[in-house]
């Protein structure tokens, strides 16, 4: 019998920012299908122009709370970019470092606090305190240990300080690595029980075929920090052609831009840099794969959260590997920099053009500036990963519902909000100013 479904889901939860889910079933046949992203624009770029390329990283980083660090390190890619500037090994090093810890820390939080409790059947993470009060301490202080690290690398997470262009202004002593290491190898114990406890969790069977868009390389390296913007349909692009990757268009339910590249949509993030670059994950990464049943190539977006864990594992070892290795040859602290528009500047400003592309814990992340001759920046551009999702989101919520109409309004409301946490969604930084032009305005 023809089935009639309305979904209206305003301010969906567990989320970063405000989105509704819209969705119009009549004689089963799918009228609507929408994500609104209803928040206002943030002006970042516009707050950008005119300031001075050393003050860019401490101003992006502001765009978001969970993934500063992400936008402090993309910004300073840009701007070496610009200025022609080249980091040292140590420093590209150190900024991988951090830049795991960003990654783990943000799945750490999609994973326990925004996940899990929907594959509880319980609705928020507060419930668990009581039913599964050692499940939520861990992930608690797994969170407490990678922010702690990225304090003693940055100065801070939430809008790092001591990450600038051309290096850290202040660099880890041997005792802050001893320190990262005794906690990071904690960490590791806490992370192999989070794949022992998802192990016993069943996610929902859904599969929709599209395209990938991740970081890729052509070492050995699984690609976070650095490389070509690469795709599951053969494209491979310079970061420098970002907008022919992105292709940016506007849709009339949403203040923030949707994107396509060889389909209609693309997806980014875990789930997408695993489909990619799978065979670069370290050992444990992959075996922890095969453990919880995940293999490549993978088309049910609710498995990035699976794909999250899995990168969890590769970037504990990895850091572990790093700290070690400094540990073993030391520090550079001649290395440690001072920066600034002043006489005694290691960092010459120019006139220049300059892109950073990131793996951000949503995906890939650009930033582009433009720079005058006395390094103030003249125009800015910031590309979300979010905002690159959202289009491949919606075609997953109109593939999906059709296949879902026996269940109870409910389940299906249920499925669609599981659904769009999967992408672990960061909605108010996905929104950026568009340029209005008015045409034919009377006086």
């Amino acid at each position: 019998m023809p089935k009639n479904v309305k979904v209206n889901v305003e301010y969906l939860t567990r989320v970063e920012g405000h989105g509704n889910i819209v969705v119009d079933v009549q004689d089963g046949k799918l009228k609507e299908c929408r994500l609104d992203i209803i928040e206002s624009p943030r002006f970042f770029e516009a707050m950008l122009r005119g300031r001075s390329i050393f003050e860019a990283q401490h101003i992006t980083s502001r765009i978001c709370g969970i993934c500063a660090c992400a936008h402090s390190l993309v910004s300073l890619q840009a701007a070496e970019d610009a200025l022609g500037v080249k980091p040292s090994p140590q420093t590209t090093k150190l900024r991988k470092l951090l830049l795991h810890q960003e990654l783990l820390d943000s799945h750490i939080l999609h994973i326990y606090i925004l996940v899990l409790p929907d594959l509880m059947k319980v609705k928020s993470f507060v419930p668990l305190l009581e039913t599964h009060e050692k499940v939520v301490r861990r992930a608690l202080k797994m969170k407490k240990c990678v922010n702690d690290v990225c304090e003693i690398i940055a100065g801070r997470h939430i809008h790092p300080i001591s990450t600038v262009i051309g290096g850290f202004t202040k660099l880890p002593s041997k005792e802050d690595l001893k320190k990262i290491l005794s906690m990071l190898k904690d960490l590791k114990l806490d992370i192999d029980a989070t794949v022992e406890l998802f192990k016993g969790i069943k996610f929902p069977e859904f599969e929709r075929e599209t395209e990938y868009v991740a970081l890729v390389s052509d070492d050995d390296e699984y690609p976070l920090l650095e490389g070509d913007i690469g795709s599951t349909d053969g494209v491979r692009k310079h970061k420098h052609k970002y907008k022919e990757i992105t292709n940016e268009f506007v849709v009339p339910h949403s203040t923030a831009k949707h994107t396509k590249l060889s389909r209609e949509s693309y997806m980014v993030g875990a789930l997408a840099r695993l489909n990619l670059n799978f065979d670069k994950l370290l050992p444990r990464a992959k075996e922890v794969a095969r453990e919880l049943g995940f293999s490549v190539p993978c088309h049910n977006p609710y498995l990035n959260t699976v794909a999250q864990l899995i990168e969890c594992v590769h970037c504990v070892d990895e850091s572990i590997s790093i700290v070690e290795e400094f540990l073993e040859n030391g520090i550079d602290y001649s290395e440690q920099v001072v920066v600034g528009l002043n006489e005694n500047s290691v960092v010459k400003v120019k006139a220049g053009w300059g892109v950073g592309a990131v793996e951000a814990p949503r995906g890939v992340l650009f930033h582009n500036y433009e720079t005058d001759q006395d390094g103030r920046i003249i125009n800015a551009n910031c590309i979300i990963p979010t905002n690159q999702n959202l289009n491949n989101i919606e075609h997953d919520m109109k593939k999906l519902v059709p296949e879902i109409l026996d269940k109870s309004e409910e389940e299906i409301t249920l499925l669609l909000e599981m659904l769009v946490r999967a992408y672990d969604p960061c909605i108010s930084c996905s929104t950026h100013f568009l340029d209005v032009e008015f045409v034919g305005r009377k006086s």
